[in-house]
């Protein structure tokens, strides 16, 4: 006998659909949390930076090859994390990485010179290169194909949202009791995070690792494909570290601000990063699926590295308003890049190396900004504001280039592969036939 639905029946079950759709975007929120507690972790330093500089008598130079040394294990250590995750877990992986960097940051508590500086900063960079490709295979495993890149959105925005929160925790920190004490504060909410994750972890989709399967669509290092998602991640990204890094150091050396007047408004250009991961991420979505089209993608990183081109006029602006909002604009570009550039991705390879895109990704870009960083510096040593600031304009124009190029050289051989693929289908039908 078939029994009527009631309309409290009805509601009730629309309750429960909407509670689980919650409770699956739970792993992506503990992920957003974990890049925020990154990016204040790797911030923190580069806020402070007046103030360390001038008190452990580093040079700007030194202070760039400081945070190349971060950058080159964070190049080293992401591909190697992205494996871990893909094979063991994200749970025991990102576990292990959040303990070890919570250990490094407050190691620079203990630092008084550049050669401590250097080894808490490659200790930094080590634990810290599994957080995109925790963040991204967490995504892949949780989430359906139609809402991935509003997940990466989502977990990617976490960066933006722990610079943005750096200044406006840590000035008022460093103020009342100085520099080493913010660096106490990082250790602590590293803490506080592992707490939570041994908690949201206990999912049986965390908890185990995955069957790792060597599928035909792995990704190669002879692909022009990866090295055209190389291209658009890596150098697309680059302004990224220019606004972090260098930013603090030119207001205060070219504009004349003091530590605390940075720590007042550096807030707002990692505002405009956290609105382009949400609005890049639900761009893709929206008009793709999830798969975002290449017509798509080519018109997509065209806007992006045109509208790259102003960030070059920052040293001949004498306004320290017009200053933040260019630098804000360049963040929201930016966060375009690795949105298209992960869409582009999942177009040829497998989610189960979804992991080591990204950490292929993410340790490409750090090995650009340990390439570069330490040039950058020696240019400020010298006052040379123009060229620094041209340089982080080309490096995304760079990037479309390189994407562009590449992926066009691949387009006649996956017609030909499609075509064959046709061929031999309706070869095939007929035989049946």
């Amino acid at each position: 006998m078939n029994y009527p639905v009631t309309m409290a029946q009805t509601e009730l079950t629309g309750k429960r659909i909407e509670s689980t759709e919650l409770v699956r975007w739970i792993p992506a929120v503990s992920m957003m949390l974990v890049s925020t507690l990154s990016y204040i972790d790797r911030n923190t330093l580069a806020l402070l930076a007046p103030t360390i500089l001038r008190e452990t008598h580093l040079s700007n130079a030194q202070y760039g090859f400081i945070i190349s040394a971060f950058s080159i294990t964070y190049m080293l250590g992401n591909p190697p994390w992205g494996r871990i995750v893909d094979r063991f877990g994200v749970r025991m992986s990102m576990t292990t990485a959040v303990s070890l960097w919570t250990l490094a940051s407050v190691s620079h508590v203990f630092a008084a010179g550049f050669r401590e500086f250097l080894v808490a900063r490659t200790a930094l960079g080590l634990g810290e290169a599994a957080t995109f490709p925790g963040a991204v295979r967490t995504v892949t495993l949780t989430l359906p194909p139609r809402a991935r890149m509003r997940g990466i959105g989502i977990t990617a925005s976490g960066a933006s949202l722990g610079a943005l929160l750096t200044p406006i925790i840590m000035t008022p920190v460093a103020a009342a009791w100085g520099w080493r004490a913010a660096f106490w504060f990082t250790g602590a909410v590293g803490v506080l995070w592992l707490a939570l994750w041994s908690l949201v972890s206990r999912r049986r989709d965390l908890a185990r690792p995955t069957a790792f399967v060597e599928s035909s669509t792995r990704p190669r290092w002879n692909d022009a494909q990866l090295w055209a998602f190389i291209g658009a991640y890596a150098l697309g990204c680059s302004p990224v570290a220019y606004v972090f890094y260098v930013a603090p150091v030119y207001m205060s050396a070219a504009l004349h601000k003091s530590q605390l007047q940075i720590g007042h408004v550096l807030w707002i250009p990692p505002l405009g990063w956290e609105i382009g991961f949400f609005f890049w991420g639900w761009v893709t979505d929206r008009l793709a699926g999830g798969v975002a089209s290449l017509p798509a993608l080519r018109r997509q990183f065209l806007v992006l590295m045109l509208l790259s081109l102003p960030l070059a006029a920052v040293p001949h602006i004498g306004s320290f308003r017009i200053t933040i909002a260019m630098l804000s604009l360049a963040m929201f570009v930016t966060a375009g890049f690795p949105i298209g550039a992960l869409a582009y991705a999942t177009r040829h390879y497998s989610t189960a190396h979804s992991g080591f895109i990204t950490g292929v990704g993410s340790g490409s870009w750090s090995a650009v900004v340990a390439l570069f960083m330490p040039v950058v510096g020696r240019l400020f040593d010298l006052h040379r504001y123009n060229a620094a600031f041209a340089l982080a304009t080309l490096l995304p124009v760079a990037g479309y280039v390189v994407w562009r190029t590449l992926h066009s050289g691949t387009e006649p051989r996956q017609r030909q592969r499609k075509a064959a693929k046709n061929n031999s289908t309706s070869e095939v039908v007929e035989g049946q036939l």
